[in-house]
């Protein structure tokens, strides 16, 4: 279901849960079904927050790498 959706759709619908849990106006059979679905939605958004992450470091250290070798090239001239 929210494979195709965005980090920010999966966050919205994250607050939406929670919303409804605070309002407190459901049943408590209501209650932990949304439970559950807010646990796996703050899990997805971990996830994508965590790939994230990691893509940026990756660009950070190919951006240094490259910087590195410039200075190099710079430096032998």
């Amino acid at each position: 279901m929210s494979d195709n959706m965005s980090f920010e759709s999966i966050l919205g619908k994250l607050e939406e849960t929670v919303k409804i849990l605070e309002e407190g106006n459901i049943t408590l059979e209501e209650s932990i079904a949304l439970y559950e679905q807010g646990v796996r939605l703050s899990e997805q958004c971990r996830q994508r927050l965590s790939l994230a992450k990691q893509k940026i470091e990756i660009i950070k250290n190919e951006n240094f790498e490259e910087s590195d070798i410039v200075s190099d090239v710079i430096m032998e001239n």
